[in-house]
């Protein structure tokens, strides 16, 4: 059963996204804690040293056109770890 925290969906620019995702990098790279918040929500995360990091490019069609997506998705519980190697170029 999937319960779904927090999520946000908005329309920005390529920088601001780069700019935004260079920052959980950050807090990620120093391990500090990631908090994620959008009007009156907020979630707070703690992510363990080592987790699984999935990256999915996926395409929605529907009858008026196409939307493609990139995803990056991490994921970890208290007894897992991730061993796949993945290169971003």
């Amino acid at each position: 059963m999937e319960e779904i925290l927090f999520e946000s969906e908005q329309r920005q620019s390529r920088s601001d996204t780069a700019a935004m995702l260079r920052s959980i990098a950050d807090k990620l790279d120093s391990g500090d804690a990631v908090t994620l918040s959008a009007g009156e929500e907020s979630v707070t995360l703690d992510v363990p040293a080592t987790h699984a990091f999935e990256v999915k490019v996926e395409r929605e069609t529907e009858a008026g056109g196409s939307e493609l997506g990139l995803e990056f998705e991490l994921e970890w519980d208290e007894n897992g770890d991730g061993d796949e190697s993945l290169d971003i170029a």
